[in-house]
């Protein structure tokens, strides 16, 4: 069985790691189990990780999804 090979720079896992935030801090924010402050804290660090320039289209995929995320997480936290 052929082996598929993921990207494995640290850019990709920093990408990664932010995606897994989004819902964390949704679902934290959700439940009143994270406060407002932890969350920008950690939206801060999202927010940070969007700010590389992707180096292919697996990096591009997850940044245009934490993109996405960002613009929900700031909306929620506006409100």
């Amino acid at each position: 069985m052929p082996k598929i090979s993921t990207p494995s720079s640290p850019t990709f896992s920093r990408l990664n790691a932010a995606a897994a935030l989004i819902p964390v801090i949704q679902s934290g924010l959700a439940d009143t189990k994270l406060s407002r402050e932890r969350a920008a804290s950690m939206t801060a660090f999202i927010e940070w990780a969007t700010t590389i320039e992707p180096e292919n289209s697996a990096e591009q995929k997850l940044l245009d999804e934490l993109t996405a995320g960002l613009e929900s997480l700031k909306a929620a936290l506006a409100a």
